[in-house]
């Protein structure tokens, strides 16, 4: 009997894939797209915009227009007034939101994109300066350019080379690098971008003030309180604090840490006189003072409250946890 020929079939695994490499790959052929940047014409980009009086008008399609707009945005929050129109949007009408004293940055990788091309004449015939960014310095887009920026690339990150991914990280640090090179030929400060960022960390510790956060009620005390009378006011009052006065200066705080020192004391008693154990010649802080001061005290310190001063008179206290939750930070 003869027997049947059964064939082999090797089966062939296919080996996981290490994403750990992939990106390490995207990363390293990023990184030497922008190591091999070609800056020609930076320092031309720099002078014609930071000439212009109007405002920097931002163009793309597609992916160079998100990075567009995030350069836009860049140049706005640095002392740079900036926006970005969508050249679609810019055919049907927008086109009249850029004035003679403006000008522009044009964003696309190829130089050809239709919708960008088309609104060219029309901003030469107002004679507006172009910044064109492009990755082909031959191309319709770099012609009418005041300026060409090249954005050339020898890869994408993409394994196909198709998909915009060192161009458009190439593009973006291109946008950083001109908005910073403006910061520097216009001296924009520390305080100009707190100005342009008053919700940020940075806007907070130079511009809130003591006075814009303190509480304007706050518990007080006489010299004559028991420890007795002072805990229940300071528990009243939900600060963990009590200030005294004497005929309207104020002279002492109780703190919580105060009470529990007190406790361990061998004579104590809930009769004693409550200022025995205050502190007296308390640090405050004047009501216009920035706020990030009134932290820098505290924690020099080691303390969670400040009285408020307007003149010689104490109009507020301010908590380490309204500082803290307000966002004020020393560093």
């Amino acid at each position: 009997m003869v027997e049947k020929f059964k064939p082999t079939v090797e089966i062939v695994k296919k080996r996981p894939l290490d994403f750990i490499q992939i990106a390490r790959e995207v990363i390293e052929i990023e990184a030497t797209a922008l190591l091999s940047a070609d800056l020609t014409g930076i320092d031309k980009a720099v002078s014609l915009l930071e000439q212009v009086t109007g405002k920097v008008v931002v163009i793309g399609v597609g992916k160079s227009g998100i990075i567009g707009k995030k350069i836009a945005a860049t140049l706005a929050s640095t002392g740079t007034p900036a926006f970005f129109i969508h050249p679609t949007e810019a055919l049907h009408g927008d086109l009249g939101m850029i004035q003679p004293n403006d000008g522009v940055i044009a964003i696309s990788y190829s130089g050809e994109s239709e919708e960008l091309i088309k609104i060219l004449p029309h901003l030469r015939r107002q004679q507006i300066p172009i910044v064109a960014v492009t990755g082909n310095i031959t191309s319709t887009l770099a012609k009418f350019g005041s300026v060409v920026l090249s954005v050339k690339v020898s890869r994408e990150a993409c394994p196909l080379n198709i998909a915009p991914t060192a161009s458009t990280t190439l593009t973006l640090a291109i946008g950083d690098a001109l908005a910073v090179c403006l910061m520097k030929k216009k001296g924009f400060t520390k305080e100009q971008f707190a100005q342009f960022h008053p919700g940020g960390s940075l806007g907070k510790k130079l511009y809130t003030k003591v006075e814009d956060l303190m509480r304007k009620e706050f518990p007080t005390a006489s010299l004559i309180d028991s420890l007795k009378e002072a805990i229940l006011k300071m528990t009243k009052g939900m600060v963990g604090h009590l200030l005294f006065f004497d005929q309207g200066e104020l002279v002492a705080i109780l703190s919580d840490g105060d009470l529990r020192r007190a406790m361990m004391n061998p004579d104590f008693s809930l009769e004693q006189k409550a200022i025995k154990f205050a502190t007296t010649s308390p640090k405050t802080i004047f009501a216009d003072r920035l706020a990030v001061e009134a932290l820098e005290i505290m924690e020099k310190y080691k303390i969670q409250l400040l009285p408020v001063i307007k003149g010689k008179k104490v109009v507020g206290i301010i908590h380490l946890h309204d500082l803290v939750s307000a966002g004020i930070r020393t560093a």
